[in-house]
């Protein structure tokens, strides 16, 4: 029988959060930390060392024996140096000691992480300091030892962001500075702090242990570098929210679990549309806690599965020919008085705030789509979008009919009527009828409204977040700005905002489009409008070594030049090595495994040729297949010579750009014509003979 579970006790058990706070430090110390969240305040080193002693005391007694600064470095994924609070004594005992300084301050090595040119070899000082609005947790990993995990920034002797979480929280501080000017220009004198959310849906594969152990391609890769479809796909589309099997509702249930006790809530769990592909969505939260708490969601995910005997697989494209994973990160705009400032209302053409908003997203994203394609952009996911599955490489905006003929019509001074309440009728008496959303869905659209956020649905299944909401935070507040400026110096708001709404149809609302973006003619459509159609992560990534990029992020000190150009050396050469472990990891693959294996086989097809020959019979179906097996064989090899070759090349190229290029041109483009035979190949030879995993086998046998 399945064990039981309280929720309420579980969640957030792991966690020292407002509620511990407040229970166990004194109030003055309460008060001051609360100050140091909700203003910035300075931290003094007396409040550090209250909330220190009882961060310790508590983590001790929930059986913590390490602390560990928590933080992410420009890998996409997190670091951890362990340090225990025993401290010597003179008497050769031990004391559990963490003071106000250990909490606030720690020295990491920087020189082993990328820093893009930011920092020579030889100059290892890096620092990481306490985030105090995302709350410690505790870590237990598989042998019991339980950890305090201190969220930090982490930052370079002479001061320059080495991570993602201080550009983040910039982009949150101009987006709130800019937001706020809108809303007092527009008669809000409530509103103290507009602070940015988000939600991230992660979505994710699972895969027997043992299968993926023997496919080296999914564990140095991530994703399966050859492999012949299976005969069944997701064409029936019977997996998409189907009846979950037992084997992997427990993995969820424990996954659940896990993410409770570190405060995340985990809300949605369901199948997704290829086989053996699933979803967790969480309630969304302040984008820099939700942040952290995606990267702990992907690190969970994979720690619960091996746990289960799975192997989680985060890549964005693991199988060919099936759906790949994506993150869909749903952004908002919220106040500190509780006011979504991107919710409509029941009459949106009436909604100031919800007009002026709207109207920053759209220019924001229009002036700026080629710096959100950038945000999304990793060999991954090069895969993935533009198929049949996920948003396209051109940025567009879907709002929906309603709210783009309300845009129109209050563009071109036409009067504007406020529909009320739709209902859908189902026609059938006992189903109630259902209040009517002011927009559909759309699935197809990279950037879609959905109610009262956005949807952006181009981030690849294993990337950080960061990216995307330091662009999304930062483009939106120069849009704000300068809607602001105009308010501000408005004679008439009211006209103003006409004038602000007609301005933004006649100069962006061509990045509106409606439709299926998965068309022809959408490509055409968005070709005759001027929308950028940025195919390939190397050409994505250029977009951040502009002087239009680099004059955004430093007028709103969201990252200086030199940050911004490191984050384009890093990214190329992130783009560089990702492709050649790919190529070297297919080059032996085929020389150590199918290549043996298709040449015992084809010893086997001769032996047969000759004993029927012997027999006196006809070896025509034999030898004909002899023949295509000894063809595919040949090419295969051919290919390989050409693909050791052009990795050769590539990793002699010097510049980052150029190498990132010819990886991308030459090598990549080797390796998928020589998958074509080797998949050809495990196509025609027995099941007992191919020395990998099948499809069928991996998506199947869960």
């Amino acid at each position: 029988m399945r064990q039981k579970i309280n929720v309420a006790e579980i969640f957030g058990s792991n966690v020292f959060n407002d509620k511990v706070m407040r229970k166990v430090l004194p109030k003055t110390g309460y008060a001051a930390i609360r100050k140091v969240i909700e203003t910035g305040a300075p931290l003094t080193k007396e409040v550090a060392d209250i909330v220190a002693e009882e961060m310790k005391l508590w983590a001790i007694k929930k059986g913590a024996s390490h602390y560990t600064h928590w933080f992410q470095p420009l890998t996409g994924s997190t670091a951890e140096k362990h340090d225990s609070f025993i401290n010597p004594t003179a008497d050769g005992g031990v004391i559990m000691e963490f003071e106000g300084k250990q909490l606030i301050k720690g020295e990491p090595d920087a020189s082993s992480f990328p820093s893009g040119g930011l920092r020579s070899t030889f100059e290892a000082r890096g620092y990481t300091a306490w985030d105090p609005t995302s709350p410690a947790f505790l870590k237990e990993d598989a042998g019991g030892d339980v950890t305090l995990c201190i969220p930090t920034a982490f930052y370079s002797y002479n001061g320059v962001a080495l991570d993602a979480k201080v550009p983040l929280l910039r982009s949150m501080e101009a987006v709130s500075e800019q937001s706020l000017r809108v809303t007092k220009a527009l008669g809000n004198k409530k509103t103290k702090k507009v602070i940015s959310t988000v939600g991230p849906e992660q979505e994710y594969f699972l895969v027997d242990k043992k299968y993926f152990l023997k496919r080296l391609d999914l564990m140095l890769c991530g994703r399966t570098l050859f492999g012949a479809p299976a005969p069944k796909g997701q064409e029936l589309e019977d997996h998409y929210f189907a009846s979950i099997k037992d084997r992997v509702a427990d993995y969820m249930k424990d996954l659940d679990i896990e993410l409770w006790k570190m405060g995340i809530a985990s809300k949605t769990k369901h199948n997704e549309v290829a086989p053996a592909q699933f979803e967790m969505a969480p309630v969304y939260g302040l984008t820099n806690a939700a942040t952290d708490h995606n990267q702990l969601v992907m690190e969970t995910m994979q720690k619960v599965a091996l746990r289960n005997d799975f192997v989680c697989l985060l890549h964005e494209k693991p199988y060919k020919g099936v759906n790949g994973s994506g993150k869909h990160n749903n952004w908002s705009l919220g106040t500190d008085d509780g006011l979504n400032l991107l919710d409509p209302g029941n009459t949106p053409h009436q909604n100031k705030q919800f007009l002026m908003f709207l109207s920053a997203l759209i220019t924001a994203v229009d002036r700026h789509a080629d710096l959100l394609r950038a945000s999304a952009a990793t060999s991954g996911n090069d895969h993935r979008l533009g198929a049949n599955e996920a948003p396209p490489a051109i940025i567009s905006i879907f709002l929906g009919d309603d709210l783009t003929d309300m845009l129109d019509k209050i563009a071109k001074g036409q009067k504007v009527e406020a529909k009320g309440k739709v209902f859908i009728k189902m026609g059938v008496d006992t189903l109630p009828d259902l209040p009517k959303d002011n927009t559909d869905r759309n699935r197809t659209s990279p950037f879609a409204f959905t109610g009262n956020k956005f949807e952006f649905r181009m981030v690849g299944s294993s990337m950080s977040i960061s990216n995307a909401n330091i662009v999304l935070n930062t483009i939106v507040a120069e849009a704000l700005d300068e809607i602001a400026t105009r308010l501000e110096g408005a004679k008439d708001v009211n006209e103003e905002i006409v004038k602000i709404v007609r301005d933004m149809v006649k100069n962006n609302i061509r990045v509106v489009f409606n439709g299926n973006n998965y068309s022809e003619e959408w490509v055409k459509e968005a070709a005759k409008r001027g929308l950028p159609n940025i195919k390939n992560t190397v050409d994505a990534i250029k977009s951040f070594a502009t002087k239009k990029a680099t004059d955004l992020f430093a007028k709103y000190e969201v990252l200086s030049k030199e940050e911004l150009h490191s984050r384009f050396d890093i990214y190329m050469e992130q783009y560089a090595k990702q492709i050649n472990i790919e190529a070297q990891t297919a080059v032996q693959m085929v020389k150590r495994l199918y290549i043996p294996s298709v040449l015992h086989f084809t010893r086997e097809l001769a032996s047969t040729v000759n004993e029927v020959k012997t027999a006196k019979g006809n070896p025509s179906v034999a030898t004909e297949l002899l023949d295509k097996v000894s063809n595919l064989l040949d090419s295969a090899n051919k290919k390989l010579v050409k693909l050791e070759e052009v990795t050769i090349k590539a990793k002699e190229t010097e510049e980052a750009t150029a190498k990132a290029e010819i990886f991308r041109d030459k090598v990549f483009t080797a390796m998928a014509e020589l998958r074509e035979d080797i998949d050809a190949l495990e196509s025609i030879l027995p099941e007992t003979l191919w020395p990998v995993p099948s499809y069928t086998a991996m998506m199947f046998k869960l």
